[in-house]
């Protein structure tokens, strides 16, 4: 299992996640992407799914 992936969303690069204790840490790519930095998701779909509905509008940073 990786311990680093590339994030991508309608081919753009958001970010990239790495394993962190208890999940995967955001780092993102570009500015669109801030809202995510730093944050840690327990998959690395899942910080790929928050970085879509960021992109479509519905990500909130408590979510």
């Amino acid at each position: 299992m990786s311990d680093t992936y590339i994030i991508e969303v309608s081919s753009q690069a958001a970010g990239i996640v790495i394993r962190d204790r208890g999940g995967f840490r955001f780092f993102a790519a570009s500015h669109r992407f801030n809202a995510l930095e730093g944050q840690v998701f327990r998959t690395a779909r899942e910080a790929e799914r928050a970085a879509i509905r960021l992109i479509a509008g519905e990500f909130s940073a408590a979510a």
